[in-house]
């Protein structure tokens, strides 16, 4: 099975994240246009940021850049499109613009080489693989920028693929032990109640901290953050509370506090959009699950697949086996590949 096979006829747009700068993310992006083009399926292709180009920006490194077949759809920044050596017809010149220039969607007539871009919001990338779409792509991929694992977000795209690899550390537990966190936060069990949602998404559009009781009146906190804002969440816990939802990020610091504050918490779910606005190391998260803490999530994210990468640009590299081998043994079920390798 090919990356490819997980998703075509199943889904219209993927993201593709990485763990960390360099864990493989436009390795696994290559792997995916390659696959699509050996089929005929028409990609439309997009990026949080800006990708592609020959060297790591931030690294000084070399970088794979993107090679954009004949026939797909691309978002770019209309002053790089010199750059590279792939032509093309400029269908929209969109509204959104970066520092680095305006983007622009257009369609390749010569396939090569080229500088992906797109907008800098969840929104703005969703609107763009949306006109793709309607201009003929069976499906858009979407490059997550550096370590922007928000572009996993059900918001943004309808499965993601997680890379993962040894840049993260020189420890492959280690490695894998943050790539298996990951992939739990990303599938949290969501709110099933239909009301209790509905009630849900109310406070995260207000963007305020809400407090909800078991008749669903929401009680709003005056505080703008919950990051040290733990202690004042806890002392509005009362006996009747059933959710405290975060429009925003949740950190381990928080929940700690809020611990320490009331003893309620263990009858409360904390609720967040979805798994990529938990920011808890693995050992400080399995610690507050053992103590009773309950954490939802709005959107669950569906991970498709996981990619491995054993090879560090700081010069060190896993036994590529080994790494493969042991992260399917972590992570059962969801589809792990070596691309690099060519496993598959």
């Amino acid at each position: 099975m090919n990356l490819i096979d997980i998703i075509y006829k199943k889904y219209k747009t993927v993201s593709i994240v990485g763990m960390a700068k360099n864990a493989g993310k436009t390795v696994t992006l290559n792997k995916l246009i390659e696959d699509a083009y050996d089929r005929d399926i028409i990609l439309g292709i997009t990026s949080i940021g800006r990708d592609g180009e020959s060297k790591d920006i931030v690294t000084n490194t070399e970088k794979p850049m993107i090679y954009v077949p004949e026939g797909s759809f691309v978002a770019t920044l209309a002053e790089k499109l010199d750059e590279g050596d792939a032509k093309l017809e400029i269908i929209r010149v969109t509204e959104y613009k970066t520092p680095m220039g305006e983007v622009v969607v257009g369609r390749v007539r010569c396939g090569g080489y080229l500088q992906i871009a797109g907008p800098q919001t969840n929104r703005g990338i969703k609107e763009i693989s949306d006109f793709m779409l309607s201009l003929g792509a069976e499906i858009v991929l979407i490059d997550g920028a550096i370590d922007r694992l928000s572009s996993a977000s059900p918001s943004v795209s309808e499965g993601t693929i997680l890379a993962t690899g040894a840049v993260i550390s020189r420890d492959m537990n280690r490695v894998i032990e943050d790539t298996v966190h990951t992939v739990r936060l990303f599938s949290l069990e969501s709110i099933i109640d239909i009301n209790d949602k509905t009630v849900v998404k109310e406070i995260m559009e207000k963007e305020k901290i809400g407090i909800v009781d078991t008749f669903l009146n929401i009680q709003y906190l005056d505080i703008k953050t919950a990051i040290n804002s733990g202690k004042v969440i806890g002392s509005e816990i009362k006996e009747y509370t059933k959710y405290v939802v975060f429009p925003g990020a949740l950190v381990g610091k928080t929940l700690i506090d809020i611990i320490s504050t009331t003893r309620l918490f263990k009858q409360v779910e904390f609720i967040v959009r979805d798994g990529t606005k938990i920011f808890i190391s693995p050992k400080e998260w399995l610690k507050l699950v053992k103590m009773g803490v309950k954490v939802k999530v709005l959107e669950p994210i569906n991970t498709l697949a996981v990619t491995v990468n054993p090879y560090s640009p700081q010069g060190y590299y896993f036994d590529s086996f080994e790494f493969l081998k042991k992260m399917r043994i972590f992570i059962k079920d969801i589809p792990v590949f070596d691309v690099m390798l060519g496993d598959e």
